[in-house]
Protein backbone atom coordinates (compact mmCIF):
# COMPACT_ATOMS: atom_id res chain seq x y z
CA UNK A 1 0.00 0.00 0.00
CA UNK A 2 2.81 2.38 0.76
CA UNK A 3 4.86 1.70 -2.19
CA UNK A 4 1.29 2.34 -4.51
CA UNK A 5 0.81 5.84 -2.45
CA UNK A 6 4.12 6.53 -4.33
CA UNK A 7 3.15 5.32 -7.89
CA UNK A 8 0.20 6.56 -8.00
CA UNK A 9 -0.68 9.97 -10.30
CA UNK A 10 -2.76 13.03 -8.47
CA UNK A 11 -6.79 12.75 -9.76
CA UNK A 12 -7.04 13.99 -12.98
CA UNK A 13 -9.75 16.33 -11.17
CA UNK A 14 -6.80 17.85 -9.49
CA UNK A 15 -4.49 17.80 -12.33
CA UNK A 16 -6.94 19.92 -14.48
CA UNK A 17 -7.93 23.29 -14.41
CA UNK A 18 -11.51 22.71 -14.11
CA UNK A 19 -13.00 24.48 -11.21
CA UNK A 20 -9.59 26.78 -10.20
CA UNK A 21 -11.13 30.03 -9.14
CA UNK A 22 -10.24 33.08 -11.04
CA UNK A 23 -8.42 34.47 -8.84
CA UNK A 24 -6.07 31.48 -8.54
CA UNK A 25 -6.00 31.89 -12.29
CA UNK A 26 -4.68 35.62 -11.97
CA UNK A 27 -2.42 34.97 -9.18
CA UNK A 28 -0.74 32.27 -11.49
CA UNK A 29 -0.41 34.56 -14.21
CA UNK A 30 1.02 37.20 -12.09
CA UNK A 31 3.68 34.89 -11.00
CA UNK A 32 4.39 33.79 -14.54
CA UNK A 33 5.02 37.38 -15.45
CA UNK A 34 7.43 38.20 -12.36
CA UNK A 35 9.54 35.42 -13.01
CA UNK A 36 9.78 36.29 -17.01
CA UNK A 37 10.51 39.66 -15.57
CA UNK A 38 13.29 38.12 -12.95
CA UNK A 39 14.56 36.29 -15.77
CA UNK A 40 14.83 39.29 -18.64
CA UNK A 41 16.35 41.40 -15.67
CA UNK A 42 19.00 38.64 -14.27
CA UNK A 43 19.87 38.54 -18.56
CA UNK A 44 20.70 41.88 -18.58
CA UNK A 45 22.45 42.20 -15.41
CA UNK A 46 24.60 39.75 -16.21
CA UNK A 47 25.35 41.36 -19.68
CA UNK A 48 26.81 38.30 -21.35
CA UNK A 49 24.58 38.10 -24.26
CA UNK A 50 25.17 40.05 -27.36
CA UNK A 51 23.62 40.09 -30.80
CA UNK A 52 22.61 36.63 -31.48
CA UNK A 53 23.02 35.54 -28.06
CA UNK A 54 19.29 36.95 -27.95
CA UNK A 55 18.29 34.76 -30.42
CA UNK A 56 19.07 32.09 -28.98
CA UNK A 57 17.67 33.46 -25.62
CA UNK A 58 14.35 33.69 -27.72
CA UNK A 59 14.67 30.57 -28.82
CA UNK A 60 14.61 28.53 -25.36
CA UNK A 61 12.17 30.74 -24.44
CA UNK A 62 9.91 29.14 -27.00
CA UNK A 63 11.38 25.66 -26.34
CA UNK A 64 10.32 26.31 -22.81
CA UNK A 65 7.00 27.73 -23.54
CA UNK A 66 5.88 24.52 -25.47
CA UNK A 67 7.59 22.25 -23.07
CA UNK A 68 5.45 23.44 -20.24
CA UNK A 69 2.43 23.08 -22.44
CA UNK A 70 3.32 19.86 -23.20
CA UNK A 71 4.40 18.67 -19.71
CA UNK A 72 0.72 19.88 -18.35
CA UNK A 73 -0.94 17.94 -20.86
CA UNK A 74 0.87 14.41 -20.86
CA UNK A 75 0.85 14.40 -16.86
CA UNK A 76 -3.10 15.51 -17.19
CA UNK A 77 -3.35 12.43 -19.73
CA UNK A 78 -0.86 10.55 -16.58
CA UNK A 79 1.82 9.36 -19.22
CA UNK A 80 4.35 9.21 -17.04
CA UNK A 81 7.90 9.00 -19.28
CA UNK A 82 6.67 11.68 -22.28
CA UNK A 83 6.36 13.82 -19.15
CA UNK A 84 9.62 12.84 -17.69
CA UNK A 85 11.04 13.32 -21.34
CA UNK A 86 10.26 16.85 -21.17
CA UNK A 87 11.22 17.70 -17.90
CA UNK A 88 14.70 16.58 -19.16
CA UNK A 89 14.44 18.67 -22.40
CA UNK A 90 13.81 21.39 -19.62
CA UNK A 91 16.58 20.96 -17.89
CA UNK A 92 19.06 20.20 -20.74
CA UNK A 93 17.74 24.20 -21.56
CA UNK A 94 19.18 25.34 -18.07
CA UNK A 95 22.34 23.55 -18.12
CA UNK A 96 22.86 25.05 -21.88
CA UNK A 97 21.99 28.45 -20.03
CA UNK A 98 23.95 28.04 -17.46
CA UNK A 99 26.88 26.84 -19.61
CA UNK A 100 26.07 30.32 -21.91
CA UNK A 101 27.22 32.17 -18.35
CA UNK A 102 23.15 33.18 -18.18
CA UNK A 103 22.17 31.75 -14.71
CA UNK A 104 19.37 33.79 -13.76
CA UNK A 105 17.07 31.59 -16.50
CA UNK A 106 18.65 28.58 -15.45
CA UNK A 107 18.18 29.14 -11.75
CA UNK A 108 14.39 29.80 -12.69
CA UNK A 109 13.78 26.92 -14.85
CA UNK A 110 15.60 24.51 -12.53
CA UNK A 111 13.42 25.34 -9.97
CA UNK A 112 9.98 25.44 -11.85
CA UNK A 113 10.68 22.18 -12.91
CA UNK A 114 11.15 20.65 -9.12
CA UNK A 115 7.85 22.47 -8.73
CA UNK A 116 5.43 21.32 -10.81
CA UNK A 117 7.44 17.97 -10.63
CA UNK A 118 6.25 17.32 -7.11
CA UNK A 119 2.82 18.88 -8.24
CA UNK A 120 1.69 16.61 -11.04
CA UNK A 121 3.83 13.82 -11.40
CA UNK A 122 3.59 10.17 -9.00
CA UNK A 123 5.64 10.90 -5.84
CA UNK A 124 8.46 8.80 -6.63
CA UNK A 125 8.88 10.49 -9.96
CA UNK A 126 8.23 14.12 -8.52
CA UNK A 127 10.59 13.60 -6.06
CA UNK A 128 13.21 12.78 -8.25
CA UNK A 129 12.76 15.80 -10.70
CA UNK A 130 12.82 18.13 -7.50
CA UNK A 131 16.57 16.05 -6.42
CA UNK A 132 17.61 16.45 -9.93
CA UNK A 133 17.11 20.12 -9.99
CA UNK A 134 17.42 21.16 -7.05
CA UNK A 135 21.23 19.33 -7.26
CA UNK A 136 21.59 21.04 -10.41
CA UNK A 137 21.17 24.56 -8.74
CA UNK A 138 23.13 23.82 -5.58
CA UNK A 139 25.79 22.55 -7.39
CA UNK A 140 26.53 25.58 -9.27
CA UNK A 141 23.95 28.45 -6.86
CA UNK A 142 27.02 31.31 -5.81
CA UNK A 143 24.71 32.11 -2.60
CA UNK A 144 25.79 31.15 0.85
CA UNK A 145 25.65 26.99 1.27
CA UNK A 146 22.03 28.31 3.56
CA UNK A 147 20.14 30.45 1.33
CA UNK A 148 21.15 27.28 -1.47
CA UNK A 149 19.82 24.72 1.11
CA UNK A 150 16.73 26.45 2.05
CA UNK A 151 16.27 27.23 -1.06
CA UNK A 152 16.67 23.11 -2.98
CA UNK A 153 14.38 22.56 0.02
CA UNK A 154 12.08 24.88 -0.08
CA UNK A 155 10.66 24.59 -3.56
CA UNK A 156 10.13 21.30 -3.88
CA UNK A 157 7.98 21.68 -0.37
CA UNK A 158 6.17 24.30 -2.07
CA UNK A 159 5.47 21.99 -5.25
CA UNK A 160 3.86 19.46 -2.59
CA UNK A 161 2.06 22.08 -0.88
CA UNK A 162 0.35 22.82 -3.88
CA UNK A 163 -0.14 19.18 -4.66
CA UNK A 164 -2.29 18.89 -1.80
CA UNK A 165 -3.92 21.78 -2.21
CA UNK A 166 -4.69 21.08 -5.87
CA UNK A 167 -5.51 16.90 -4.84
CA UNK A 168 -8.25 18.60 -1.70
CA UNK A 169 -9.73 20.05 -4.64
CA UNK A 170 -10.03 17.43 -6.83
CA UNK A 171 -11.64 15.24 -4.07
CA UNK A 172 -14.03 17.87 -3.81
CA UNK A 173 -15.09 17.83 -7.41
CA UNK A 174 -15.57 14.20 -6.85
CA UNK A 175 -17.47 14.56 -4.38
CA UNK A 176 -19.62 17.13 -6.51
CA UNK A 177 -19.97 14.81 -9.03
CA UNK A 178 -20.97 11.74 -6.56
CA UNK A 179 -23.41 14.14 -4.88
CA UNK A 180 -24.85 15.35 -8.91
CA UNK A 181 -24.87 11.08 -9.34
CA UNK A 182 -26.98 10.43 -6.63
CA UNK A 183 -29.16 13.29 -6.77
CA UNK A 184 -30.26 12.21 -10.55
CA UNK A 185 -30.58 8.43 -9.15
CA UNK A 186 -33.16 10.15 -6.52
CA UNK A 187 -34.72 12.22 -9.39
CA UNK A 188 -34.99 8.88 -11.25
CA UNK A 189 -36.42 6.84 -8.29
CA UNK A 190 -38.64 9.74 -7.57
CA UNK A 191 -39.87 9.56 -11.15
CA UNK A 192 -40.26 5.76 -10.91
CA UNK A 193 -42.36 5.79 -8.08
CA UNK A 194 -44.90 8.78 -9.36
CA UNK A 195 -45.29 6.82 -12.27
CA UNK A 196 -45.80 3.65 -9.82
CA UNK A 197 -48.28 5.96 -7.49
CA UNK A 198 -49.80 7.45 -10.96
CA UNK A 199 -50.38 3.51 -12.36
CA UNK A 200 -51.72 2.54 -8.78
CA UNK A 201 -54.75 5.13 -9.14
CA UNK A 202 -55.51 4.33 -12.72
CA UNK A 203 -56.00 0.61 -11.80
CA UNK A 204 -57.99 1.50 -8.44
CA UNK A 205 -60.23 3.76 -10.39
CA UNK A 206 -60.53 2.09 -14.02
CA UNK A 207 -60.40 -1.34 -12.52
CA UNK A 208 -62.96 -1.03 -9.75
CA UNK A 209 -65.46 0.86 -12.44
CA UNK A 210 -64.96 -0.67 -16.03
CA UNK A 211 -65.11 -4.24 -14.36
CA UNK A 212 -68.87 -3.46 -12.63
CA UNK A 213 -70.15 -1.69 -15.55
CA UNK A 214 -68.51 -4.90 -17.96
CA UNK A 215 -70.97 -7.11 -15.07
CA UNK A 216 -74.10 -4.84 -15.60
CA UNK A 217 -73.64 -4.45 -19.80
CA UNK A 218 -72.61 -8.43 -20.18
CA UNK A 219 -76.10 -8.96 -18.16
CA UNK A 220 -77.67 -6.59 -20.40
CA UNK A 221 -76.81 -8.69 -23.36
CA UNK A 222 -77.82 -12.09 -22.11
CA UNK A 223 -80.72 -10.55 -21.05
CA UNK A 224 -81.52 -9.50 -24.72
CA UNK A 225 -80.40 -12.28 -26.30
CA UNK A 226 -83.32 -14.16 -23.69
CA UNK A 227 -86.34 -11.62 -24.97
CA UNK A 228 -86.47 -10.56 -21.16
CA UNK A 229 -88.71 -7.94 -20.91
CA UNK A 230 -87.54 -4.56 -21.52
CA UNK A 231 -87.55 -3.53 -18.00
CA UNK A 232 -85.13 -5.85 -16.27
CA UNK A 233 -82.78 -4.78 -19.67
CA UNK A 234 -83.54 -0.83 -18.46
CA UNK A 235 -82.60 -1.45 -14.46
CA UNK A 236 -78.93 -3.32 -16.14
CA UNK A 237 -78.15 -0.44 -18.50
CA UNK A 238 -79.02 2.20 -15.51
CA UNK A 239 -76.40 0.48 -13.02
CA UNK A 240 -73.70 0.33 -15.61
CA UNK A 241 -74.67 4.63 -16.34
CA UNK A 242 -74.63 4.52 -12.49
CA UNK A 243 -71.11 3.20 -12.26
CA UNK A 244 -70.11 5.47 -15.15
CA UNK A 245 -71.19 8.29 -13.14
CA UNK A 246 -69.14 7.16 -10.36
CA UNK A 247 -66.18 6.06 -12.09
CA UNK A 248 -65.56 9.59 -13.60
CA UNK A 249 -65.94 11.07 -10.04
CA UNK A 250 -63.57 8.63 -8.83
CA UNK A 251 -61.06 9.68 -11.46
CA UNK A 252 -61.75 13.23 -10.66
CA UNK A 253 -61.03 12.83 -7.13
CA UNK A 254 -57.70 10.78 -8.27
CA UNK A 255 -56.40 13.88 -10.28
CA UNK A 256 -57.04 15.73 -7.32
CA UNK A 257 -55.16 13.69 -5.26
CA UNK A 258 -52.22 14.05 -7.90
CA UNK A 259 -51.97 17.00 -7.98
CA UNK A 260 -51.90 17.48 -4.31
CA UNK A 261 -55.27 18.91 -3.09
CA UNK A 262 -56.57 18.15 0.23
CA UNK A 263 -59.27 15.24 -0.09
CA UNK A 264 -62.75 15.34 1.76
CA UNK A 265 -62.68 11.98 3.53
CA UNK A 266 -65.32 11.85 6.02
CA UNK A 267 -67.82 13.22 3.52
CA UNK A 268 -66.89 10.28 0.82
CA UNK A 269 -67.48 7.87 3.72
CA UNK A 270 -70.81 9.09 4.59
CA UNK A 271 -72.09 8.77 0.81
CA UNK A 272 -70.38 5.22 0.85
CA UNK A 273 -72.52 3.93 4.03
CA UNK A 274 -75.37 5.13 3.20
CA UNK A 275 -75.56 3.77 -0.50
CA UNK A 276 -74.57 0.59 1.23
CA UNK A 277 -76.45 0.97 4.24
CA UNK A 278 -73.82 0.89 6.54
CA UNK A 279 -73.25 2.46 10.04
CA UNK A 280 -70.80 4.99 9.88
CA UNK A 281 -69.48 6.40 13.42
CA UNK A 282 -66.99 9.36 13.23
CA UNK A 283 -64.54 9.92 16.25
CA UNK A 284 -61.75 12.21 17.43
CA UNK A 285 -60.96 16.20 16.07
CA UNK A 286 -61.97 16.87 13.00
CA UNK A 287 -58.95 17.88 10.40
CA UNK A 288 -57.67 18.27 6.69
CA UNK A 289 -56.12 15.54 5.39
CA UNK A 290 -53.12 15.23 2.64
CA UNK A 291 -54.31 13.81 -0.56
CA UNK A 292 -52.33 10.34 -0.16
CA UNK A 293 -53.50 9.44 3.13
CA UNK A 294 -56.98 10.62 2.32
CA UNK A 295 -56.99 8.68 -0.86
CA UNK A 296 -55.80 5.39 0.91
CA UNK A 297 -58.66 6.18 3.19
CA UNK A 298 -61.00 6.13 -0.04
CA UNK A 299 -59.90 3.48 -2.20
CA UNK A 300 -59.75 0.60 1.15
CA UNK A 301 -63.19 1.96 1.84
CA UNK A 302 -63.94 1.48 -1.60
CA UNK A 303 -62.42 -1.72 -1.75
CA UNK A 304 -63.49 -3.17 1.32
CA UNK A 305 -67.57 -2.48 0.68
CA UNK A 306 -67.49 -3.68 -2.81
CA UNK A 307 -65.84 -7.11 -1.16
CA UNK A 308 -68.94 -6.93 1.07
CA UNK A 309 -71.18 -6.43 -1.91
CA UNK A 310 -69.45 -9.71 -3.92
CA UNK A 311 -68.50 -12.01 -0.99
CA UNK A 312 -71.50 -11.22 1.99
CA UNK A 313 -74.30 -9.79 0.20
CA UNK A 314 -76.92 -8.15 2.19
CA UNK A 315 -74.66 -7.97 5.08
CA UNK A 316 -74.66 -5.58 7.61
CA UNK A 317 -71.29 -3.37 7.67
CA UNK A 318 -70.10 -1.13 10.46
CA UNK A 319 -67.48 1.57 9.53
CA UNK A 320 -65.87 3.54 12.35
CA UNK A 321 -63.23 6.25 11.09
CA UNK A 322 -60.99 7.87 13.87
CA UNK A 323 -58.54 10.92 13.86
CA UNK A 324 -55.62 10.45 16.24
CA UNK A 325 -53.43 12.75 17.00
CA UNK A 326 -50.57 12.03 14.20
CA UNK A 327 -52.56 9.28 12.08
CA UNK A 328 -56.08 8.34 10.86
CA UNK A 329 -57.33 5.04 11.45
CA UNK A 330 -60.63 3.02 9.29
CA UNK A 331 -62.28 0.03 10.82
CA UNK A 332 -65.12 -1.88 8.33
CA UNK A 333 -66.56 -5.11 9.72
CA UNK A 334 -69.32 -7.15 7.77
CA UNK A 335 -71.66 -9.11 9.61
CA UNK A 336 -70.48 -12.37 7.91
CA UNK A 337 -71.40 -14.58 5.11
CA UNK A 338 -67.78 -14.85 3.71
CA UNK A 339 -65.32 -17.91 3.63
CA UNK A 340 -63.31 -17.53 7.53
CA UNK A 341 -59.77 -17.88 6.32
CA UNK A 342 -56.40 -15.63 6.99
CA UNK A 343 -55.72 -16.25 3.48
CA UNK A 344 -57.17 -13.19 1.51
CA UNK A 345 -56.98 -14.92 -1.84
CA UNK A 346 -59.67 -17.35 -0.22
CA UNK A 347 -62.24 -14.63 0.29
CA UNK A 348 -61.65 -13.74 -3.16
CA UNK A 349 -60.13 -10.09 -2.37
CA UNK A 350 -56.88 -10.94 -2.12
CA UNK A 351 -55.45 -8.97 -4.73
CA UNK A 352 -57.33 -5.61 -3.84
CA UNK A 353 -56.47 -5.79 -0.19
CA UNK A 354 -53.25 -6.38 -1.05
CA UNK A 355 -53.07 -3.46 -3.21
CA UNK A 356 -54.63 -1.59 -0.06
CA UNK A 357 -51.89 -3.10 1.90
CA UNK A 358 -49.05 -1.40 -0.22
CA UNK A 359 -50.61 1.41 -0.44
CA UNK A 360 -50.83 2.13 3.63
CA UNK A 361 -47.18 0.72 3.48
CA UNK A 362 -45.56 3.32 1.28
CA UNK A 363 -47.24 6.02 3.43
CA UNK A 364 -45.99 4.43 6.47
CA UNK A 365 -48.75 3.16 7.77
CA UNK A 366 -50.30 -0.47 8.32
CA UNK A 367 -53.38 -2.56 7.04
CA UNK A 368 -55.17 -5.75 8.14
CA UNK A 369 -57.33 -8.14 7.12
CA UNK A 370 -59.16 -11.13 8.07
CA UNK A 371 -61.63 -12.74 10.05
CA UNK A 372 -63.16 -10.84 12.55
CA UNK A 373 -62.70 -13.32 15.86
CA UNK A 374 -62.98 -16.78 16.59
CA UNK A 375 -66.71 -15.77 18.47
CA UNK A 376 -67.56 -13.00 16.11
CA UNK A 377 -69.04 -13.40 12.38
CA UNK A 378 -67.40 -11.42 9.79
CA UNK A 379 -64.69 -10.17 8.14
CA UNK A 380 -62.42 -6.79 9.58
CA UNK A 381 -60.42 -4.13 7.02
CA UNK A 382 -58.37 -2.13 9.86
CA UNK A 383 -55.97 0.55 8.24
CA UNK A 384 -54.24 3.12 10.07
CA UNK A 385 -51.92 5.61 8.12
CA UNK A 386 -50.39 9.26 9.01
CA UNK A 387 -51.73 12.30 8.53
Amino acid sequence: MLMENWTTWPAREALSRVGVPLRRQVMGWVVRLALLGLVLWGVLRDGVLHGWGFAALAVGFAVCIVGFRVYYATTLAQRLWPSLGVLVVLYAVGAGSELAGVRTPAFVLWGGCAIIGMERLPMLAGLVASVVGMGSYALVAPDEPLVTALTAVGLPVMGYALRLDEEARGAGFRLLAQERAARRAEAESAALAERARIAREIHDVLAHSLSAQMVHLEAARLLIERGEDRQRILERVVAARSMAREGLAETRQALSALRGEMSRVEEFLRESAASEGARLEVAGERRDLPAEAGLAVRRVAQEALTNVRKHAPGARVEMRFTYLEREVELWIRDGGGRAKSGDLGASGAGYGLLGMRERAELLGGTLEAGPAGPEQEGFVVHLRVPA
